[in-house]
């Protein structure tokens, strides 16, 4: 089967036990095709990042081949694993953000889901429309993407 990256945005509730119910969309091309299990985390704390636990693994064997010591890959590791926990969608598509996660990117009640091809990250809607506003594109970027063919 081939892989469906995840895309778009979609809003989505943080229960009262903290649970993210991921949108039907987002659900379906995880499980079917990645299984159930996450991992939950942040950079910055700014938003939470939810990716599938094969994406991630990905990742850690791309880490295990830069230096131990080297202090970007130190930088990534205290935050990812800080705020990090391994997780699953339960049987009706919800996965559980961390306390300290939750407080640190206001994900409280309504959010929006977005799509970032082989994760999800979700956002306090507030927040994520002020960074679109503090941020604007340009052609300066558009420039950078035409490098790459896009």
């Amino acid at each position: 089967m081939e892989y469906q990256g995840l895309r778009g945005s979609s809003s989505a509730r943080i229960d009262e036990k903290g649970r993210l119910k991921v949108p039907t969309a987002f659900r379906g091309v995880i499980r079917d095709q990645k299984g159930p299990d996450v991992f939950v985390t942040s950079l910055t704390g700014e938003c939470v990042r939810i990716y599938p636990l094969s994406v991630w693994v990905e990742i850690e064997q791309s880490l295990s081949r830069v230096p131990s010591n080297h202090p970007a890959r130190l930088k990534f590791l205290d935050r990812v694993n800080y705020y990090g926990q391994v997780g699953e969608l339960d049987g009706q598509g919800r996965v559980v953000i961390p306390p300290h996660l939750r407080e640190s990117a206001s994900i409280v009640g309504e959010v929006r889901v977005m799509g970032r091809i082989n994760y999800l990250e979700v956002w306090n809607e507030e927040r994520f429309v002020h960074k679109l506003q503090g941020d604007p594109w340009t052609d300066d970027d558009g420039m950078r993407l035409s490098e790459h063919g896009i």
